[in-house]
């Protein structure tokens, strides 16, 4: 993900812009948020392998001030013609501003002068190998064993993903703060460490590899069902941890059965997002989403992907999710749902993994094949596991179970309670909706 071809070395000045839009002012922060997802990674992987692994913080710091650059400029100048190739450049200048001032740099200034100098002013790098090995290397480093589990995860959302560290927080259910400064510890740690940036070999690269996965599911069911805004829908984000998922998989080294079941998995749920909102934005159920807009290209990539994570005898948590994913995506209609099969799934997951929230989802299962009332009975038992009871999903299953049996009393009160823990706008509005009806019945 480094070098371009040679470029002739035009001023930012010369690149043509457009003019601003009536919508400019909202336009330019969408935009550049949009941009920073797809970009920073690329960008942060193409300096870290000029500058080294431990030169990760002045690396974000340059995308960074690239993208408060753009902030600055576009609303006066116009957006420019190509804006990834604008962030580019002007975090490639940032870069060499840094390196001239740093004694350290002087002796290999021409070379590294030189290496950046290839990266076109007009276009992002022809050289997709280069752009998914250094994406790669920096996801491996990210996920060395030296580093903490958690800082592993937030390291690598930061720096490949962009996401804030309000993201990671409410992801990871913790404050800002302590995701401020696990992220500099894990920085640190690195540096220290001297730890290499390249994809590791033989039994190492086994190790590693499930980080990256851990990174790449995170991210994806993030965007999937967001933790937090306007929408439970976060498409771009879903599209980046494919994205990212099919270059690994491409990879000879990550080429393992896991690799594919989380791919697998993927791809399944990802053909059934353009269903889940309807027009307005409203969440729409499994049972209510037209299947015709389901991307049956996306379903029968996901499908090859399920055969090839058949290859060895591991069963992992991806192998099950990907399989209850195919479960939906080929039923013909919601009543044609393998629902006994997805019960078998969960019921195999929970072997691999005491979650509580497999635990959530498997209760939801049971009460699709054994009643409304037998889903209760299992959502009781697992009431005060893992904190379930102060998360939003508990009640609204809860509510909605009591909805079908006419206790419609109490699923009122699990939709006001529902209500009250989530964060997600289109989530609020689902809730209020079945709130409204539960009373407007009684």
């Amino acid at each position: 993900m480094l070098p371009g071809r040679p470029h002739g070395g035009r001023s930012l000045r010369s690149i043509p812009r457009h003019g601003l839009s009536a919508e400019a002012p909202t336009e330019i922060p969408r935009l550049t948020d949009h941009l920073f997802r797809h970009e920073a990674g690329k960008l942060v992987s193409a300096l870290t392998g000029i500058f080294g692994i431990h030169r990760l913080q002045m690396a974000e710091d340059v995308v960074q001030e690239a993208m408060v650059r753009a902030l600055q400029t576009w609303p006066y100048h116009g957006i420019p013609e190509n804006p990834a190739a604008w962030l580019m450049q002007t975090a490639k200048r940032r870069a060499l501003d840094l390196i001239r001032r740093e004694k350290f740099f002087r002796e290999n200034l021409p070379e590294i002068t030189a290496t950046l100098e290839q990266w076109p002013e007009e276009e992002t790098p022809p050289f997709d190998d280069e752009i998914k090995d250094g994406r790669l290397r920096l996801m491996f480093a990210c996920c060395h064993p030296d580093l903490p589990q958690d800082a592993q995860t937030a390291l690598a959302l930061k720096t490949l993903c962009g996401f804030s560290p309000a993201e990671i927080a409410s992801a990871f259910l913790t404050t800002e703060a302590a995701i401020a400064k696990r992220l500099t510890r894990a920085r640190q740690r690195i540096a220290e460490l001297g730890i290499p940036f390249e994809i590791p070999e033989g039994t190492e690269l086994s190790s590693r590899l499930d980080g990256v996965l851990r990174i790449l599911y995170l991210l994806f069911n993030e965007g999937y069902s967001a933790s937090s805004g306007d929408s439970v829908v976060r498409g771009e984000l879903c599209q980046e941890a494919i994205r990212l998922a099919e270059s690994l998989a491409t990879h000879p080294a990550a080429d393992h059965p896991r690799m594919h079941a989380l791919l697998s998995m993927m791809l399944l749920n990802a053909a059934r997002l353009p269903a889940r909102e309807d027009l307005r934005g409203n969440i729409l159920l499994l049972k209510d989403q037209d299947r015709t807009r389901w991307d049956r290209s996306l379903i029968a990539r996901g499908l090859v992907h399920l055969h090839e994570s058949a290859a060895g005898r591991d069963l992992t948590e991806y192998h099950l999710q990907a399989g209850i994913a195919a479960c939906h995506s080929t039923a013909s209609d919601y009543d044609d749902t393998d629902w006994p099969r997805i019960l078998a799934h969960y019921d195999r997951w929970l072997e691999i993994s005491a979650s509580p929230v497999v635990a959530l989802n498997r209760a939801v299962a049971y009460g699709q094949v054994h009643g409304a009332a037998a889903g209760i009975a299992e959502l009781e038992a697992i009431r005060d596991q893992g904190h379930l009871d102060g998360y939003y999903f508990f009640h609204a299953v809860l509510g909605d179970f009591q909805e079908r049996l006419g206790q419609l009393e109490a699923a009122a009160a699990s939709f006001t309670r529902a209500l009250q823990l989530t964060a997600v706008k289109q989530e609020q509005l689902f809730l209020t909706d079945r709130l409204r009806a539960c009373l407007t019945r009684e």
